[in-house]
């Protein structure tokens, strides 16, 4: 589609008076260089249009891997997403593209070929929930730097087997890793703490609120599995079921680029309410 300009104006305010398309998805045009500017690519929202340009619309198709990401927030440095279960954060050795690395890298170079992702924390491929990507090194490097400092509050919901004696408590122990990747507590292992409340009982099973002061590996599977209570679903330290009822629902931290405090949070999956009332 062409149009032509009749008089002075902003490339924005022009678009959004002549096609019918919504302020965000013409901002989308533009950041995938869909817009041309007598015939020259313009991303430039508020460039300056004179009488007689000439507008170009080239047709956008939303690639597969767009529909499947659920992006919660996006700017010039991170990219945050809710990750489904099931799916690895990045590559194995046994899975190099089915990961949301590969498909979070495919989105990005949409807008320019050479963009990349760094990956800023990760959770396991059987944890649904909030992930972190920065799209340069030098930003990734200031989140990983000082983590454990900048990161608020980690908070997950779980259902667990079996009902907690303890309705609230908080879970320390040193937790060390074999080399089959199990992961146990042990005196010569890293200090793990995990506090949970529990929030609904039903049958013999729990929902758990869960907020973590420490970022072990499997450190909340490994936890609740040794007070008793294994996590519905976890197939590696319990019973296997459709998914792992694990979700990390709400991420809060200072921004080390902005330094002010950022809060991120999804609904926490619709699965774990039909668990719980079968």
């Amino acid at each position: 589609m062409k149009y032509c300009v009749k008089e002075t104006s902003e490339l924005l305010p022009f678009l959004l008076a002549n096609i019918e398309l919504s302020h965000k998805k013409i901002k989308m045009l533009l950041k995938y260089q869909n817009i041309l500017v007598n015939q020259k690519v313009i991303t430039q929202y508020n460039f300056p249009l004179k009488k007689g340009d000439i507008v170009e619309i080239k047709e956008y198709r939303t690639k597969k891997h767009d529909k499947q990401l659920d992006i919660i927030f996006e700017d010039k440095n991170i990219i945050v997403l809710n990750k489904p279960a099931g799916l690895l954060t990045i590559s194995s050795p046994k899975e190099k593209e089915k990961t949301l690395y590969h498909m979070v890298l495919e989105y990005v170079k949409q807008g320019n070929k050479t963009n990349k992702i760094f990956v800023i924390h990760r959770l396991d491929r059987d944890t649904s929930g909030i992930v972190m990507f920065a799209k340069n090194e030098k930003v990734k490097t200031s989140y990983q730097t000082n983590w454990n400092e900048i990161v608020k509050t980690r908070k997950y919901a779980a259902i667990v087997e079996g009902i907690p004696e303890k309705k609230e408590a908080t879970l320390k122990s040193y937790l060390e890793e074999n080399e089959e990747g199990y992961v146990y507590s042990s005196k010569n292992g890293k200090l793990a703490i995990t506090h949970y409340q529990v929030k609904k009982e039903k049958k013999n099973y729990s929902l758990l609120d869960i907020d973590i002061k420490t970022g072990r590996k499997n450190q909340i599977r490994v936890q609740l599995k040794e007070i008793g209570h294994p996590i519905v679903g976890d197939k590696k330290y319990g019973k296997k079921a459709d998914r792992m009822y694990l979700a990390a629902y709400e991420l809060s931290l200072i921004n080390p680029v902005t330094h002010k405090l950022d809060m991120y949070k999804v609904n926490i999956p619709r699965k774990f309410d039909k668990f719980l009332s079968q």
